[in-house]
């Protein structure tokens, strides 16, 4: 068997004396679909951080592609749940997916942000694998949600990462888009491990490979596991269940 392209073992972190994570274990294959699921403040984010080498565990170990998280960074792709930037900056769609070439190569113009001709290619690549192309001209500031999204999905591709990570990618569109948005990563499934972060556990388990529920402690469960018992118990309080149909 393949050794994992994400493996986390005993990790536990805490802001000052609040526990955030503890304990938590987590093996994910390559090219493995990955939910990560649980309410506010369960440690999303944290865990997120800890696996982008941007926060060190204080207990535990974490290896990403068989190193510490901060020596794969260059082989991860990331989509924020918010833009980094403003949405009314005088910057066009292709010059956005392109900042996803900095640093990218050994040259000096990769680092000071002089794109080479391949990094033009690659970025109309990857805007023409999320279908997005047609938009390469238009400012960033005039999208919709969803094309929006599909923009920051390109970006992360277009350095051809190994290692996809979302974070809520679909908080902030419809549901016709928020389909769109999941039959897009399965598609991409073919040929990246995904790990992507959602609220809705009832809408992802149709396309994820597994759920990972977490709330502190964490507990990893195949789709054909989850239940009525499973959600409340991630999620105290009154839950309503929604049918999404397609």
């Amino acid at each position: 068997m393949s050794a994992p392209v994400i493996e986390l073992r005993g990790v536990g972190f805490s802001f000052g004396d609040a526990p955030v994570l503890s304990d938590i274990d987590l093996t994910i294959a390559a090219r493995e679909f990955v939910g990560l699921v649980g309410p506010n403040a369960g440690g999303k984010s944290t865990l997120l951080k800890l696996i982008l080498g941007l926060l060190v565990p204080q207990t535990g170990h974490i290896r990403v592609l068989g190193v510490p998280p901060r020596q794969a960074r260059g082989r991860l792709g990331y989509v924020p749940q918010y833009p980094t930037f403003a949405r009314d900056f005088p910057i066009s769609v292709e010059q956005v997916v392109l900042m996803g070439r900095l640093g990218f190569g050994r040259g000096l113009g990769a680092q000071l942000g002089w794109y080479r001709a391949a990094d033009r290619a690659a970025a109309r690549l990857a805007l023409a694998e999320v279908e997005a192309l047609d938009l390469a001209a238009r400012r960033i500031g005039t999208l919709s949600g969803g094309q929006l999204q599909r923009v920051l999905l390109a970006r992360a591709l277009v350095s051809d990462p190994q290692i996809l990570i979302l974070d809520e990618p679909t908080a902030n569109i419809d549901q016709r888009m928020e389909g769109d948005i999941f039959e897009l990563l399965a598609r991409l499934k073919a040929r990246l491990t995904i790990l992507v972060v959602s609220h809705d556990i009832a809408f992802i388990s149709a396309y994820v490979d597994r759920v990972a529920c977490l709330n502190r402690t964490l507990i990893a469960h195949d789709t054909t596991a989850i239940d009525g018992d499973l959600i409340h118990r991630l999620y105290p309080g009154a839950v309503r269940a929604v049918a999404h149909v397609h």
